[in-house]
């Protein structure tokens, strides 16, 4: 065979080895070039600045509050009468966004303008669904409402996922992680980078062994939480309650939060001062934590159980937090208008 044909030959042989290994790595793939009937993770996102950075000294202070009337003037007037109680304006409103709900409201705005920062839970319940891009649109849709409205916000998607009652909608802690993880993503494309994202679970969980697997991972949260209340029946103190997620979080670089604590009207007037005067020392002890968070409410109508509302003896003990200069980073003063 003469040099010209042998090289021809070579080639020809190469292109069709070529063609075959094309074949062998096209076959089972996706139309969108993953295997088929596999999913692949979602691409790791770069880690940006804080959108809202711990206080290098002190803790944020701030509630969720309960309106007595319903509707948006309500809400605001709910926030405005705690706020004159305690003598001050809350550096956080806590506020609970619905699957459905419209978003920012009137009362969101306002709490805005007078300098609070939003905490808000958001309850898409779909982890699966998430994860499979099912609820996409929705999600770019959010995005775009927090990007639009300028200003810092805290985020926590899905708080308290390990509580059993609804393991239904919540998944695995894969099915979790993976919704997480595909949530950020989505936010990160609609480019709203001033989302503080919050990682927040029960205290609780943490003793039982629950909350851990859902963690996302220190690249994925910008804060970490608990919601800690004591469980009905008990006697528990706040440090008490606490103790095993700040124990975790202590292996954790992340600034912590807590999303919601309250103390039940089935304590005595005087035990529930002594539980938020533990609440507010147990804070100033751990500097990592960097923002708490009251829940001035009651869940289940009248149960003294479940109700955590505040009246004079525990409203003066939340007073107490309120003036000590560790809750107040900003040197905020009440909004009394």
């Amino acid at each position: 065979m003469t040099g010209w044909r042998r090289l021809a030959a070579i080639s020809a042989i190469a292109v069709v080895v070529i063609a075959a290994v094309v074949v062998a790595i096209t076959v089972g793939l996706g139309p969108k070039g993953r295997p088929a009937g596999h999913s692949s993770p979602e691409p790791a996102l770069p880690r940006t600045p804080l959108a809202i950075p711990a206080p290098a000294t002190g803790a944020y202070f701030g509630a969720w509050v309960d309106p007595t009337m319903y509707g948006q003037h309500g809400h605001i007037g709910a926030v405005r009468a705690l706020q004159q109680q305690i003598g001050r304006r809350l550096d956080i409103v806590h506020i609970y966004l619905r699957q459905d709900a419209a978003f920012p409201t009137s009362s969101d705005l306002a709490f805005m303008r007078q300098g609070s920062t939003l905490l808000v839970s958001w309850a898409l319940n779909d982890s699966r669904g998430i994860a499979a891009g099912e609820w996409d649109a929705s999600i770019r849709q959010r995005a775009r409402e927090m990007k639009a409205l300028g200003k810092p916000v805290f985020l926590e998607w899905r708080w308290e996922m390990d509580r059993p009652n609804i393991r239904s909608v919540v998944g695995s802690p894969a099915d979790y992680i993976a919704a997480w993880k595909h949530i950020r993503m989505i936010f990160a494309q609609q480019h709203a980078t001033n989302v503080a994202w919050v990682w927040c679970p029960t205290a609780r969980g943490f003793a039982s062994g629950r909350a851990q697997a859902y963690y996302p991972g220190n690249d994925e949260v910008d804060w970490v939480c608990a919601d800690a209340y004591p469980r009905p029946g008990t006697q528990a103190s706040f440090a008490d309650v606490v103790h095993p997620f700040l124990a975790w979080a202590a292996r954790h670089p992340e600034p912590i939060m807590i999303g919601e604590y309250g103390v039940p009207q089935s304590y005595d007037a005087k035990h529930r001062a002594q539980w938020l005067h533990d609440a507010e020392q147990t804070v100033v002890r751990d500097r990592q934590i960097k923002a708490l968070v009251y829940f001035d409410s009651n869940i289940t109508g009248p149960s003294p159980l479940t109700s955590y509302g505040l009246d004079a003896g525990p409203l003066a003990a939340l007073r107490a937090i309120a003036d000590n200069r560790y809750f107040n980073p900003r040197n905020v003063p009440v909004n009394r208008n």
